[in-house]
């Protein structure tokens, strides 16, 4: 596995060396400069706990997380929502029979099977601000100035923006749909195998995918980490979205935990519990034992160059995860209705002219409209026409004209407004 040069390993000195077999030893050592207010009775009343500055998060909120993942969302028990709130029922949705361009089958409320150990070592996760942080962190660790990684399109354009900020490049790989989404692993070989394929040093996966909805299939997981493991590249798993199942197809599963090879999983709460003011996101790593024990090594170096998470947040980060459970399955239950209350504002529209693409997870659908709209030309006119904005295809990077992001977030009646306006507007257009 290949490392960036950027992060200092060098041996410790002396002094630095005799510190670290002091503490293996379990002798505690005073420090002469020690300038840590906490531990001298300083603390104020507001954040009374000593402060102990561990790289990757206060260990007690990292024990708390990792119990919740291993009994949460491991050895198939399901999501978070499922697992630990089985007294927060989702409703099922009814099925719509849709045409070519929509979902045709049931929206589903199960949440896709799980796969991974049956628990997470608290040593194994690092706690931070952010999985846009993590990106951050991630991309140091592995990549020199000049290497690349390979990212989903369509997809958000945070990863290429977050890459270009360290220096490092980003190579596209090109989802595909064909009534569904599927990721092209014979075009990832071919990639991989040629000379641009040298600089690549790691592989993003989104599951499921924004705006896509796509999860990441079995024989797709398959085939990456084969892939992954041939060339020496790692892993990064963003799976933020991964507990809003909308129409999944089954055996599908978190990468988070993956052991063939060196794996970085990537949650957090902004998602979680639908709070983006909630800044607080983790890295799990897992993967081949050799693998992980140097990627930790070298993590926690860069950890401890950024500080580790405040004590203030830290603290918060029980309550926080004793109150996913609830916010997630609300979250859901709002989202599956708005789907299904699209399938039919859809199947009612007598022109017929807008569809939407199947999403298999996450808050976002992509509406289908027909490709002799300009998409900007669409926008502008829900603008003058109805105050109402939105994202075309192009923001992802989509290969042809005609699409239109829309969240599943909203209230039912403000859903159905947008929608209702989004018909009127396409309409409109044709001159219908």
């Amino acid at each position: 596995m290949h490392f960036s040069s950027r992060v200092d390993i060098s041996a410790p000195n002396p002094i630095a060396a005799a510190e670290a077999q002091a503490k293996a030893a379990g002798i505690a050592l005073v420090k002469l400069n020690d300038s840590n207010p906490t531990r001298h009775g300083l603390a104020p009343a507001l954040v009374p706990s000593v402060y102990t500055a561990d790289p990757r998060g206060p260990r007690h909120a990292r024990e708390s997380l990792a119990t919740v993942l291993s009994g949460g969302y491991a050895a198939g028990e399901g999501d978070i929502c499922t697992a630990k709130s089985s007294d927060d029922s989702v409703p099922s949705i009814d099925p719509h029979d849709t045409d070519s361009l929509k979902f045709t089958g049931s929206v589903s409320s199960e949440p896709p099977v799980e796969a991974q150990p049956s628990s997470v070592a608290a040593d194994d996760l690092y706690l931070l601000s952010s999985t846009s942080e993590a990106y951050s962190w991630l991309i140091k660790l592995l990549c020199d100035p000049g290497d690349a990684v390979l990212a989903p399109k369509p997809g958000y354009p945070l990863i290429e923006s977050i890459a270009r900020l360290e220096g490092v490049g980003t190579v596209e790989y090109q989802l595909q749909f064909d009534g569904s989404w599927f990721i092209d692993t014979a075009s990832i070989a071919e990639l991989l195998d040629s000379a641009a394929g040298e600089r690549i040093r790691a592989l993003v996966l989104i599951n499921p995918n924004n705006p896509s909805g796509s999860y990441v299939k079995p024989s797709e997981r398959e085939a990456l980490v084969r892939l992954c493991r041939k060339h020496g590249i790692a892993l990064i798993a963003d799976e933020v979205f991964y507990d809003y199942s909308l129409e999944p197809f089954p055996g599908n599963a978190r990468l988070a935990g993956e052991p063939g090879v060196l794996t970085f999983a990537l949650d957090g709460f902004s998602k979680m519990l639908a709070a983006p003011h909630a800044k607080v996101g983790w890295i799990q790593v897992s993967g081949p034992s050799d693998d992980v024990a140097e990627a930790k090594r070298r993590l926690d170096v860069i950890a401890d160059d950024y500080l580790p998470m405040s004590d203030i947040i830290a603290t918060m980060i029980p309550d926080l995860l004793a109150a996913a459970p609830r916010q997630t399955a609300r979250t859901a239950e709002r989202v599956r209705g708005n789907l299904a209350r699209l399938h039919e504002l859809l199947d009612a529209d007598p022109n017929g002219l807008v569809g939407v693409l199947r999403a298999e997870g996450g808050w976002n659908v992509l509406l289908r409209v027909p490709s002799v709209i300009d998409e900007n030309e669409l926008v502008l006119r829900l603008i003058a026409d109805h105050r109402l904005t939105g994202q075309p295809g192009y923001f992802f990077d989509m290969e042809s004209n005609g699409y239109l992001a829309v969240s599943l977030l909203p209230e039912p009646e403000e859903f159905e407004r947008n929608i209702r306006a989004v018909l009127d507007t396409v309409a409109a257009l044709l001159g219908y």
